[in-house]
């Protein structure tokens, strides 16, 4: 997701500097929107590792 969040940024970058104003404002808030998502499920899965952790290992056999 990281990933895609990047990918819109560059677009946003590239149609600003050649003048397309709508579509660097539209790719730059879906670039924004993806990465406020990362941010969340990235804080959720640390906050669920901490609370849940590793289980035991599995007894020898």
């Amino acid at each position: 997701m990281l990933y895609w969040a990047v990918m819109f940024f560059i677009i946003a970058i590239i149609a600003a500097v050649l003048g397309f104003g709508g579509i660097a404002a539209a790719a730059s808030q879906i670039a924004q929107l993806l990465f406020f998502v990362f941010i969340v499920l990235f804080v959720l899965s640390l906050i669920y590792y901490v609370v849940v952790g590793r289980g035991p290992p599995p007894p020898p056999v």
